[in-house]
């Protein structure tokens, strides 16, 4: 999948920071990664599909997104760690 512009709202940044500990610059990381993702829904709107992206921050933080993709836009709307079975199931795809 190929994201080229991260649309933040600021509604969704507080949540990721006060809720989940996880900030922008790490949401960016891993969405511009390598990443793994797979559509976890299908919108409401037609071409706004939910979306999730599986990776690893630099500093070695494994995390989980979810994103509405505009395009070749992501809007994230929430992100936390992964859970234990998150983290197999993103190394069996890398």
């Amino acid at each position: 999948m190929q994201l080229n512009e991260i649309i933040w709202k600021e509604q969704f940044v507080e949540k990721l920071e006060v809720k989940h500990g996880v900030y922008t610059d790490e949401v960016e990381e891993i969405i511009f990664s390598k990443a793994h993702f797979r559509r976890a829904q299908k919108g409401r709107v037609k071409g706004e599909d939910l979306y999730v992206a599986y990776g690893q921050t630099l500093s070695g933080r494994y995390l989980v997104i979810f994103f509405i993709r505009k395009g070749n836009a992501a809007l994230p709307i929430s992100a936390r760690d992964m859970t234990k079975s998150e983290r197999k199931y993103y190394e069996r795809q890398a």
